[in-house]
């Protein structure tokens, strides 16, 4: 397969700030993940089809099956700091949905203000990063987004791992089975050897061996 699983997942950013979003899309994408990117909290939300004024009551879904996006969005990820709809009320909004609370958050920050994150992880965020946001940090989004592949992908996935896992195993039975004929020629070997040295020992004790006999004071050679 010439896709990679990175580049079949989806990822929404939204932050206010233009040169991170830039920054995070970049590195998104040097990731293969597919990016979508808006600059404040209403326009997420509108991406993923919720209408901010329907979410007076969050146990009524508010997803409108006529701008809902075309694409699965498989995480999110939002800057904490932003006018108007902060990162924790776009948190908020989403995990009160009933249709995209499945879908996992991470939240960015340059401030690093404890009570902030334990109050966004509580809430329901995966991770809580520090910005400038680096390649390590959105190499720790991959086990998230795999929560949210099908069930099917999943199945080809593992049985992909398999083959792969099998194939190593193959070549190490070979490597062996090659290590055990140079055991078995060595083996082989070294009988050989004590073969010639015990026969040459032998010949050296054997009683036909051609040795002087003395016979009335005469030595005579058999």
């Amino acid at each position: 397969m010439g896709i990679s699983t990175e580049s079949q997942f989806h990822v929404l950013a939204v932050d206010d700030s233009l040169i991170d979003r830039k920054l995070i899309e970049r590195l998104l994408k040097t990731s293969s993940y597919q990016v979508t990117t808006v600059d404040s909290g209403t326009k997420a939300l509108e991406f993923l089809g919720v209408h901010e004024d329907d979410q007076s009551n969050p146990d009524i879904p508010s997803v409108s099956p006529n701008t809902h996006q075309e694409v699965e969005v498989n995480l999110i990820i939002t800057d904490y700091c932003m006018p108007g709809m902060t990162g924790y009320d776009l948190l908020r909004k989403i995990k009160e949905s009933s249709s995209l609370r499945n879908i996992p958050v991470v939240i960015m920050s340059s401030e690093n203000v404890p009570s902030r994150i334990s109050r966004c992880l509580e809430e329901g965020a995966e991770e809580f990063f520090l910005k400038p946001v680096r390649l390590s940090d959105v190499n720790r989004l991959r086990p998230h987004i795999m929560k949210t592949k099908p069930k099917d992908q999943q199945e080809d996935k593992q049985e992909n791992k398999e083959e792969e896992l099998g194939k190593p195993e193959f070549q190490s039975r070979e490597e062996k089975e090659e290590q055990q004929q140079q055991q078995q020629h060595h083996h082989l070997q070294h009988q050989h050897s004590n073969s010639n040295k015990r026969k040459a020992l032998e010949e050296g004790l054997s009683p036909d061996r051609t040795r002087p006999r003395y016979n009335n004071g005469l030595t005579t050679v058999v």
